[in-house]
């Protein structure tokens, strides 16, 4: 009787609205919902988007393209070359690539060159005079290390190519190896991470450091922040163990079974991004542990499993670091070739996730 009733109505605002006829009864329930979705839609891209820092925090007097020695450029009419330094299985990776993509598609680029470099950095060395040789006139590069990259650089100087800097820094000379560094505060991300682990433990315990890869100034700086702040607030939180697992989920599943065994006392692990926690997760899980309770987990960068963790339980806090990097890159090109003086870093800001948030910003989350 019911499903009869279903269809005879379904029947009749089908029929209201082929007459034209405001059928208010037979979509109030769907406009709520889709008014409920807008909403929600809505304030997921406003989350998504990064934000930057107040400019007068950036440091540098600023790079222009007359001291660059670089030509004007249109955009439109640019070939563009985007080097990625990791392979694209990390969330972070995936975002940060589709980001350069979609925003160099809406601004209508003439050509968008995309490399991998499959975390190798003789590869993204080449991969990047590749490009040049390709005929790219603006160089977005996301570094694999902060030291290495001299032949590329050098490469792109001789061309008057200007390089932009993407989520890691590079030990070089602003506006002269590269115009500029965008990302975040990865000092600041540490020392939040500390002060999301003092909250979740009291202040109290032992604690294992996953750190990220070597060579990059990612993992110096968010170690360097966790330490320090641990240190000025929370004596009685004792880090016991830090061991790499080169930011990829295997291989922090691995250290923390390796650690579960050799520091059996360890009650909190700071991942220094959210795959090496997950990867923590699953071995904590295997040897009959509570992540989340028995043992707190806080990691950097805001993928979408990981605040999902945190609405399920099994994980505490992450500190966001926004890979969605395409607006700000081309904003930042497009201000450069309009003469505009470009800060040596452009800092963005970053949110954190929580048992008090996760369940409402899971869908900004990428």
């Amino acid at each position: 009787m019911t499903n009869h009733r279903t269809r005879v109505l379904a029947a009749t605002c089908m029929l209201l609205a082929t007459v034209g006829v405001a059928a208010t009864g037979c979509s109030k329930s769907e406009s709520s919902d889709n008014k409920a979705d807008a909403s929600s839609s809505a304030s997921d891209q406003a989350a998504q988007q990064q934000v930057t820092t107040d400019p007068t925090a950036s440091s540098g007097a600023g790079c222009t393209l007359t001291a660059y020695g670089a030509p004007k450029l249109d955009l439109k009419n640019a070939v563009v070359g985007f080097s990625q330094s990791e392979k694209e299985d990390n969330p972070f990776r995936i975002a940060e690539t589709k980001s350069i993509k979609d925003e160099a598609a809406k601004l209508g680029v003439k050509k968008l060159l995309t490399t991998d470099a499959q975390s190798q950095l003789p590869k993204q060395i080449s991969d990047i005079q590749d490009m040049l040789a390709q005929g790219a006139q603006l160089l977005i590069v996301a570094p694999l290390n902060s030291d290495g990259l001299d032949p590329a650089l050098k490469a792109a100087a001789a061309k008057h190519v200007p390089v932009i800097t993407i989520d890691r820094k590079i030990n070089a000379t602003s506006c002269k190896d590269y115009v500029t560094f965008l990302g975040s505060d990865f000092v600041k991300q540490g020392q939040r991470a500390a002060d999301a682990m003092i909250k979740a433990t009291g202040g109290k315990g032992q604690v294992a450091i996953l750190l990220g890869s070597s060579g990059n100034n990612v993992t110096t700086d968010r170690t360097k922040g966790f330490l320090d702040e641990i240190a000025a607030k929370a004596p009685g939180l004792k880090v016991v163990a830090q061991q790499t697992g080169d930011f990829t989920r295997d291989k922090g599943q691995q250290v923390m079974e390796q650690l579960i065994q050799s520091k059996p006392g360890i009650t909190a692990v700071y991942a220094e991004n959210d795959e090496m926690g997950l990867g923590a997760v699953t071995a904590l899980k295997s040897a009959g542990k509570n992540p989340g309770k028995d043992v707190k987990i806080v990691s950097v960068d805001g993928t979408r499993n990981a605040v999902q963790a945190i609405v399920n339980g099994t994980y505490n806090a992450v500190i966001e670091s926004n890979p969605r990097f395409g607006p700000l890159a081309f904003a930042t090109a497009q201000k450069f070739y309009g003469g505009e003086a470009i800060p040596e870093d452009v800092i963005i800001s970053d949110r954190a996730y929580d048992e008090a948030n996760a369940k409402s910003s899971v869908g900004g989350a990428f």
